[in-house]
């Protein structure tokens, strides 16, 4: 068996584990400016309380061609997947409808991998709607706790 099913795997799982908070900042983003993609880094996690949390950005289109740039042609960053190149990630994002789907770039080390998310169970506005009602459950424990001394 080769090592890409296993991969895939990994991100996939991590995609559907964290598909609320992925959908939350695509929509913010949007909000905030336009389409664009959201950049998750599983290199750096931060471990609390409530678990692992990875820092996640969006990019606006605007910024985005400038970003891939610099970013992807670093000497120790790979993409994978068929080797898309920035000009795939750009019409992606060019074509998208920011309230079905999310373009994702999702790196791990040396590694990025580009992920078109479309047909989700829930729609990036629906992931911004439930992380705005249950803000607390987002909340990192510690923030909670210095509340509720307050």
């Amino acid at each position: 068996m080769s090592e890409a099913p296993d991969a895939l795997n990994w991100q996939q799982d991590f995609i559907a584990t964290n598909l609320l908070a992925i959908g939350y900042n695509a929509w913010m983003g949007y909000l905030g400016s336009d389409v664009g993609a959201i950049i998750c880094s599983t290199n750096s996690p931060a471990v609390g309380i409530a678990g692992e949390s990875f820092k996640s950005y969006f990019v606006p289109r605007s910024r985005l061609a400038a970003f891939l740039n610099a970013w992807l042609a670093a000497p120790d960053t790979v993409i994978l997947r068929h080797h898309f190149m920035n000009a795939h990630i750009l019409e992606a994002v060019d074509t998208y409808n920011p309230t079905t789907g999310v373009v994702l770039l999702l790196e791990s080390f040396n590694q990025v991998t580009f992920f078109y998310l479309k047909n989700l169970p829930i729609t990036p506005p629906q992931c911004y709607e439930q992380v705005c009602k249950h803000w607390e459950e987002f909340q990192p424990q510690s923030t909670q706790l210095l509340k509720q001394k307050q």
